[in-house]
């Protein structure tokens, strides 16, 4: 799960580089803010799906199903922060790089 996390925040990192290069540097924060706005809630999911195969019985699928309610909450959160905070938001830069951390997974099923 870790390495999605970081393979997820390198993408972020990538789109933003890609971001300022095409559309300078509101198109470049956009980018990185669509990827918080998946690295976040899916950083916070791990934690908590680790920490609940360390106790005895390990996670249970309640917990799963909780946290994932959680976790697209807590996106949908971060989408109007960002629009209630950020009025300049460049959408099609802000959902680019929110779909790009989002599907970064894929690189990982093609290493093996």
């Amino acid at each position: 799960m870790w390495r999605v996390v970081s393979l997820q925040l390198i993408a972020t990192a990538v789109a933003g580089a890609l971001a300022a290069m095409l559309g300078g540097e509101v198109a470049m924060l956009s980018a990185v803010l669509g990827g918080i706005c998946c690295v976040v809630p899916n950083g916070l999911f791990a934690v908590r799906l680790f920490s609940g195969t360390k106790r005895p019985g390990g996670a249970s699928p309640a917990t799963f199903f909780v946290w994932e309610f959680i976790k697209i909450a807590l996106t949908f959160a971060l989408f109007g922060a960002v629009a209630w905070l950020y009025p300049d938001v460049n959408w099609l830069a802000f959902v680019g790089g929110f779909i790009v951390a989002l599907k970064s997974y894929i690189i990982l099923l093609f290493r093996h």
